[in-house]
């Protein structure tokens, strides 16, 4: 009986060194070893409950099998996210500045701030010109020719870019907005000695400083 245990033991000893020498010999042939696998790589060594995995000697964090347990993961990584793009500043619209100029006549009786049709239908054409841009500021300046004294003239022109703007006002203009000035006879544009150079002088300056609405 103790003859036949010894031939036993030797048996299992040398199963067990066949079996490590499979794996041995694997790793010289160039591939992987799985130190959670049996010598002959045909099933993962567990325990009894089948619930665990038995490491071999040769084991190491680069040899670990996913599914078993204490087996190293590998860590994936998660893509970075993408940068974001600031959006390109936005230039800013270049001020447009428009100046025409009105005859006075067309616009005032002689001697009078009451707008005529005709002035209030050119006044009608400028607004809807405004509306096509973002306004800022619209500048209305009176003038007159030489005749009559220089505080007359004054105060007639003053009155006369006050008109043009109340009527500015009346069709939506932001009264804010608005401004006016008045010259008096000081800044003629032609000759007041002539009747053709004093009707020049007789005018409404009207300035218009906005930007370009976005299309």
């Amino acid at each position: 009986m103790k003859k036949l245990n010894k031939v036993a033991m030797l048996f299992a000893s040398a199963a067990l060194v066949t079996a490590a020498g499979a794996q041995v010999k694997a790793a010289d042939g160039g591939k992987t070893i799985d130190n959670w696998q049996n010598g002959t790589s045909e099933l993962v060594w567990k325990n009894g409950t089948n619930e665990l995995c038995w490491r071999d000697a040769n084991w190491t964090p680069a040899t670990a099998a996913v599914d078993c347990d204490g087996a190293l993961k590998a860590q994936v990584t998660a893509a970075p996210a993408p940068a974001v793009v600031p959006p390109a500043p936005v230039a800013p619209q270049p001020a447009v500045a428009s100046k025409v100029t009105y005859s006075a006549d067309a616009f005032f009786d002689f001697d009078k701030s009451v707008l005529k049709p005709a002035g209030k239908a050119k006044l009608d054409d400028l607004t809807g010109k405004i509306k096509d841009i973002n306004l800022e500021v619209i500048i209305a300046v009176g003038h007159t020719d030489s005749i009559g004294s220089d505080a007359y003239n004054q105060k007639l022109s003053v009155r006369r870019a006050e008109a043009v703007k109340a009527y500015l006002v009346s069709k939506g203009i932001e009264k804010s907005r608005v401004y006016t000035e008045g010259k008096g006879k000081k800044q003629p544009v032609a000759d007041n000695k002539t009747a053709a150079g004093r009707a020049q002088n007789r005018r409404v300056e009207i300035e218009v400083v906005g930007t370009k609405a976005a299309q």
